[in-house]
């Protein structure tokens, strides 16, 4: 099933911005702000107005500035007051159901844009919340969970809080505004540490929208054989291979370690990754940022217990260093209920929302997911169309138009047609991709040869360095000495950048290859705490 929607890719992403212009986004669009934080409703206001989201969508609600509440508070605050303005406001037609409980209709209302000020979670009550049923073992245990993964489900009413509820538009292929179920909210949130980034965040959402998101894709998968673990390191994998059917540039590393500290990740557009506590890594370099619009999610049990600090867990670091989105967890989540990375990234690629790609990938509501960024913000609409003309840089968009038109060809006849394409354009890019597929399955002397011919096109010290890196490494298995060489050159000309650790780690690994751990070999067993992933 998943092959034939590949196929489809065109078909279906030329059919989206017809679908944009019949069901209006902003149209199906609230947003929620807290009338007692600062910069709250000014926020609210400068997306509404960048995104033409009618002024009687924006709702003020009265809550604490604390970031974790209790379950009192929301359901005083923010649940019951949320619930009696979408009837007053007509957003919700309601009727009385066999138990004569309220039930939800219809809707007008799809997207609800949470702003920065908002509480983030919701503490455990414990036993004797009226109309709970706490159960046994590790989900039905827990009542925690994030404010915006409880809003999603505002319309169903519901007094059970242990445990989750099962997200009926989960793995769906289609819109949100087509769903037979009228209760589900598709709930974002435009925070992270400063005001300031909140406003970056939706400015770059748009000016993306319209220029495209161009740049590479860093996937760092752990390759964690622990039972149970797999799932992780299986989606990551699945989104390389999507990834590059569209042409976009794949740096994909399965070591058991991160992406270590001056690692050269540049023009980085998309980044997936996981198990690490904070932020660290390339990320923590002075002066690294991501390109404008950039998604950027790593997954960890408390990557967004706090988006107020710029260094603590993942979310909120990763966009005070100028991503444009994420997706984290307030709470403890278990890796089974994450947002599957692969399922996010199609519909992503398919001209979704970046709502629609999130809730599409979590398995269950009222839980621990938090979506941080712009609801409505589709950064591969456009993108995927061929031909069209847009100020970008010409390697990128060379790429993917190639991909897109050769993406059914054999892997045979793609890669010879590819290889002629990209040499005749002097593509770093494309060429360094190639090299890569090339080295990914261990077919070192050809990848030695595009790497070569990728050095020859680039001119920035980091795609320089990160292509040497890439090429020593294939030159361990053919003549180290070659390796050796190429990596003492780099060293000479840039003995204090960021990356020359990286290059006397891998000299120091090529002068006593015995020393060395054959790639894909067993990873160092990581102690481990409770049921984390």
């Amino acid at each position: 099933m998943k092959d034939c929607r590949s196929c489809l890719l065109l078909l279906l992403v030329l059919a989206c911005p017809v679908r944009a212009a019949e069901q209006p986004l902003a149209a199906s669009t609230i947003v929620v702000y807290n009338k007692f934080a600062d910069d709250s409703a000014e926020l609210a206001r400068f997306y509404a107005k960048q995104r033409g989201i009618a002024p009687d969508h924006i709702v003020g609600l009265s809550c604490s500035n604390n970031e974790e509440i209790s379950r009192d508070e929301y359901d005083a605050n923010i649940a019951d007051p949320l619930r009696e303005i979408f009837k007053e406001r007509g957003w919700w037609m309601m009727r009385e159901n066999a138990e004569h409980q309220p039930a939800v209709v219809t809707t007008a209302i799809r997207f609800v844009a949470v702003m920065k000020g908002m509480p983030l979670k919701v503490k455990g009550y414990g036993d004797g919340y009226a109309g709970d049923e706490r159960g046994g073992g590790m989900i039905n245990s827990r009542d925690e969970c994030s404010v915006d993964s409880e809003l999603a489900t505002l319309g169903y009413f519901s007094r059970q809080i242990h445990g989750i509820l099962s997200n009926p538009y989960f793995q769906r292929f289609e819109p949100i505004t087509t769903l037979e179920t009228p209760v589900l909210l598709l709930v974002c949130r435009l925070d992270a540490p400063t005001a300031a980034i909140v406003r970056r965040m939706i400015t770059d959402s748009i000016a993306a929208e319209k220029k495209g998101l161009w740049g590479r894709a860093y996937i760092d998968s752990s390759h964690n054989t622990s039972p149970g673990f797999g799932m992780g390191d299986a989606w990551l994998a699945d989104a390389r291979k999507q990834l590059r059917k569209v042409g976009v540039p794949v740096v994909y590393d399965d070591s058991p370690e991160i992406f270590p500290d001056g690692y050269p990740m540049s023009d980085c557009a998309l980044y997936y990754g996981w198990y690490a506590g904070n932020i660290a890594g390339p990320f923590n370099q002075p002066g690294f940022r991501f390109v404008p619009g950039a998604i950027a999610i790593h997954i960890h049990s408390f990557s967004a217990a706090t988006l107020r600090d710029p260094n603590a867990g993942w979310v909120g670091p990763l966009l005070a260093r100028g991503a444009t989105a994420s997706v984290g967890y307030v709470y403890e989540p278990y890796l089974q209920f994450t947002a599957e990375l692969n399922t996010f990234n199609d519909h992503l690629l398919h001209g979704f929302t970046f709502a629609e790609s999130a809730y599409a990938s979590i398995p269950g509501l009222s839980w621990m997911s938090v979506v941080v960024g712009d609801p409505l913000y589709r950064p591969y609409s456009d993108w995927l169309q061929i031909g069209n003309d847009r100020d970008v840089s010409s390697s990128w968009k060379f790429y993917h138009d190639f991909a897109a038109r050769n993406f059914s060809n054999s892997a045979e006849q793609y890669r010879a047609q590819a290889r002629q394409a990209a040499v005749k354009a002097r593509n770093g890019p494309m060429l360094e991709d190639l090299g890569l597929m090339e080295a990914e399955e261990g077919k070192n002397a050809s990848a030695v040869n595009y790497f070569t011919q990728a050095r020859s096109c680039y001119t920035a010290r980091d795609d320089l360095l990160r292509v040497i890196l890439e090429e020593a490494q294939a030159w361990k298995d053919l003549k180290p000495s070659r390796g050796l060489d190429l990596l003492r050159m780099a060293l000479r000309a840039s003995p204090n950048a960021p990356a020359a650790p990286l290059l006397r780690k891998m000299e120091e690994e090529l002068r006593h290859p015995s020393t060395t751990p054959a790639p894909g070999g067993t990873p160092k067993p990581t102690p481990r705490v409770r049921i984390r992933f």
